[in-house]
């Protein structure tokens, strides 16, 4: 085959599934919504089940319920005959899939699911299919044709599936009100859940690490505690510890630009009094908005108009915070 054939075909590859998608929207109906009720009303699980190729697309539907507010996970249906049965409760439901509706090892499990009262949601392309017959509610994802030109290799019927899965799992999110932070929550380690979990108590330097002078301190000695804890600024506090402005490497520049004696002066002159404050409890990704707007590099966390913490730009983006 030459470069034209190999586009020629993948193109016709992509064409085939798109078509299989376009009529996936119509076989959308009443059973569909049933089988949404039916899952929003179960008190346990979703377990989603199928032998070969539906069950590596199961296991993906599995994984987007789950993610997407829907408790779920995979059951192999041969396991399922030897033991992993015991991890379907009566309070739960089931979605089984298979193209054909009669894989074996999935219909040895519907006796004992339905001794058991366990609703079925069954995914087949196979209406009038032993598994279809034995649902209580059927989602169709039947096709005209595979894209594998042999008609062997499970392409457009796995690819229906896969969407019919997403449909499932978007319309359950939507239904559930599901928000992105619900989502961060299942998603901790992600980029996504580190922008939403993470809050500046958690990344902001505190108790020793907090640089703090007195107003009468002259500006080499602040500078040195600057140096000292390397954030590039100092917080400047009264007798009761109460936050009365900052001194940052920026102010410094200031000060020699105006001509001020630095080696005299001190930081009741020189300190800014306005500086721009947060709280702990604020998201460490709007701390990094609040930077980027201030064109600053650092801000003071404040409680009670006491200083109790410095959050650093760089801090956030260790963390992974973008």
């Amino acid at each position: 085959m030459n470069k034209d054939q190999f586009v020629q075909v993948a193109r016709r590859t992509v064409a085939i599934e798109r078509d299989a998608i376009a009529a996936l929207h119509d076989k959308i109906d009443e059973q569909f919504y049933l089988a949404c009720q039916a899952i929003l009303s179960c008190t346990g699980r979703v377990i989603v089940t199928g032998m070969g190729k539906s069950h590596h697309i199961g296991s993906k539907i599995a994984a987007t319920l789950a993610s997407t507010g829907t408790p779920a996970f995979f059951v192999h249906p041969g396991e399922a005959s030897h033991g992993d049965l015991g991890m379907i409760t009566r309070s739960d439901i089931v979605i089984a899939i298979s193209y054909s509706g009669s894989s074996t090892e999935i219909l040895m499990l519907l006796p004992l699911l339905k001794r058991m009262g366990i609703p079925l949601i069954s995914m087949t392309g196979k209406p009038d299919s032993p598994l279809a017959r034995a649902a209580d509610y059927r989602l169709n994802v039947c096709i005209d044709a595979e894209a594998c030109p042999l008609d062997l290799a499970p392409t457009s019927s796995t690819t229906c599936t896969l969407v019919m899965g997403d449909a499932l799992a978007i319309a359950l999110l939507e239904a559930r009100g599901f928000t992105a932070e619900d989502f961060a929550f299942s998603h901790p380690g992600g980029a996504l859940g580190r922008k939403l979990l993470v809050k500046v108590e958690d990344l902001m330097h505190r108790g020793d690490e907090l640089p703090q002078v007195r107003p009468d301190t002259l500006l080499p000695a602040a500078l040195v505690v600057m140096t000292e804890k390397g954030l590039g600024l100092t917080t400047v506090v009264d007798e009761e510890g109460e936050l009365l402005g900052i001194f940052t490497d920026g102010d410094l520049r200031r000060s020699v630009d105006q001509g001020t004696d630095i080696n005299h002066a001190t930081m009741n002159e020189v300190m800014n009094r306005k500086p721009k404050t947060i709280h702990k409890e604020m998201l460490a990704a709007e701390a990094l908005g609040l930077m980027e707007d201030k064109k600053i590099t650092a801000l003071v966390v404040e409680e009670n108009h006491h200083p109790v913490g410095i959050i650093h730009m760089h801090d956030i983006l260790r963390a992974g915070v973008i």
